[in-house]
């Protein structure tokens, strides 16, 4: 094809060439289009027209181009390219071109640069005593830089805040993560806000209906800042389902008679995989908060538990055994889960065998003292009576476990509900009482909670990289635990959910 000239050929430094028309200002409609333009050459990006009127410094190079001498072009190669160059004043082409390839290179750069790079939102917490969940012993005067939702950097409080980050200046208060129940029963949003604005930032819910705990989640996870995130199990695996279980899964109604046998044991947990689950709790003794119930009394054979633990572990997740009596506390160990909760009237064979497995201990000892006190989530004389029988027995396990080694776990069993009277931080101070040291006891409640449930690799404790999930409070919960019940500020996902500092 024939090209109109005279043409222009300028060296970008990439060995390509800007085709200049003499014959019109260089805009985005009158540049060819991309499948006529000449070998070696490259259209100008429609965003340097956008700068002023650009059009104008290119006439310099023809300006006064009546009554101008036009002499003979001399014939140059540029980059390979052999154009004719009309001779122009020297000083104005090469400023022009210097201008031009410097533009060409901001618009490029602009291209390339990541698009949350320009919307990064920073958040600066000054003057904190920090318990990272972590060490053992507190830093103090901190500064802990979140970024994007996530924990950027840890470094002296005495450092010049970032640049442009908004600033909390906890004056000497105390910064920790945000608590971790690994035991909760929460249900709707009201009670999600509930257990938020007590410090928990995650929780696991052990067993709700109409798989609300998987909503709460899911409403967490799409960015929802005033609930906690949540670990969901759905329903309990027990050998009568929830009827509500049934209105959400009626093709399972055969099981409504009965959940006996491995295969039935593994139908009820594909269900509750299916629906979502994160984990799955089974009950391997019964209840101690219904007056009919036995809490010792064991419900599922050893070949039901250890179904229930493969087919979970096929799905990639682990299973939470309720169990207070050894019996079934022990079956349920051997059979490879991952926590017993409540473990009231465990043996120190059962003990040892889960210290050499490495599983966790979930106490509650909180939720038998909700079982003797009156109101609260129990208020029933026959369960006060059985929980005056069971506390100095489940306080004797907890200690027990924690000597020989075996990892304690802080969880509340309550739902947060308008009745509930019991939160984390009672749960800590109860571990205390039973001889747990006060960081030990915190740990439980933070970072080793989060191992527990398996979210360790993104919240629990404050280290760069994790999730922004923070809690301060007034005073030295290491010197007097019961400060942990007085919450002041909560951050979860490096949102402020919580602030009640200065007031």
């Amino acid at each position: 094809m024939e090209w109109p000239r005279p043409q222009t050929s300028m060296n970008l430094g990439v060995n390509q060439n800007v085709v200049l028309n003499e014959n019109a200002a260089l805009k985005p409609d009158t540049i060819p289009a991309d499948n006529h333009n000449p070998p070696n050459s490259v259209r100008l990006p429609h965003s340097i027209h956008s700068i002023g009127r650009f059009d104008i410094l290119f006439d310099c190079l023809y300006a006064s181009r009546s009554g101008a001498r036009k002499r003979a072009g001399a014939v140059r190669t540029i980059s390979q390219t052999t154009t004719i160059v009309p001779e122009v004043s020297s000083m104005k082409r090469r400023l022009s071109l210097i201008v031009l390839s410097l533009l060409l290179l901001f618009n490029q750069l602009a291209a390339a640069r990541p698009a949350h790079s320009q919307a990064r939102s920073a958040l600066a917490i000054t003057h904190a005593n920090l318990i990272d969940g972590i060490g053992n012993e507190p830093l103090r005067d901190m500064m802990v830089v979140v970024a994007d939702g996530r924990i950027e950097r840890i470094e002296a409080g005495s450092n010049p805040v970032p640049t442009g980050a908004s600033v909390i200046d906890l004056k000497g208060r105390w910064l920790l993560p945000g608590l971790v129940d690994a035991h909760a029963h929460i249900a709707d949003l009201r009670a999600a806000r509930a257990a938020l604005t007590s410090g928990v930032t995650t929780a696991r819910c052990m067993g709700v209906n109409h798989f609300a705990d998987i909503g709460i989640r899911d409403l967490n996870h799409s960015g929802m800042a005033d609930v906690p995130d949540v670990v969901a199990a759905g329903y309990h695996v027990r050998p009568h389902p929830a009827e509500e279980f049934f209105l959400d899964a009626p093709k399972l109604a055969d099981l409504m008679p009965g959940v006996s046998g491995a295969e039935k044991v593994r139908r009820l947990v594909r269900a509750m995989i299916e629906r979502g689950a994160n984990v799955i709790k089974i009950m391997a003794t019964e209840r101690a908060g219904l007056p009919d119930t036995d809490p010792r009394k064991r419900v599922f054979t050893d070949e039901e538990l250890a179904a229930a633990v493969d087919e979970a572990r096929r799905a990639g997740l682990y299973v939470a055994a309720h169990a207070h009596g050894d019996e079934g506390a022990a079956a349920a160990v051997r059979a490879g889960v991952r926590s017993i909760e409540h473990g009231t009237y465990l043996s120190d064979q059962t003990l040892a065998l889960m210290k050499e497995r490495g599983t966790y201990l979930v106490p509650t000892i909180a939720t038998v003292i909700d079982l003797i006190e009156p109101g609260g989530d129990y208020d029933n004389a026959q369960l006060s009576i059985r929980g005056r029988a069971m506390l100095p027995r489940l306080r004797e396990t907890a200690a027990k476990a924690y000597k020989v080694g075996v990892k304690i776990v802080a969880g509340t069993d309550t739902g947060y509900g308008p009745s509930s009277n019991r939160r984390l931080s009672h749960e800590v101070i109860e571990l205390v009482a039973i001889g747990i040291a006060p960081m030990d006891a915190i740990r439980a409640a933070t970072s080793v909670s989060a191992e527990c449930l398996g979210v360790n690799g993104r919240t629990g404790s404050i280290k760069p990289g994790l999730e922004a999930d923070l809690i301060a409070v007034e005073r030295d919960p290491i010197s007097d635990v019961r400060n942990l019940q007085d919450v002041v500020l909560v951050i979860n996902n490096g949102k402020v959910a919580l602030h009640r500092l200065g007031w």
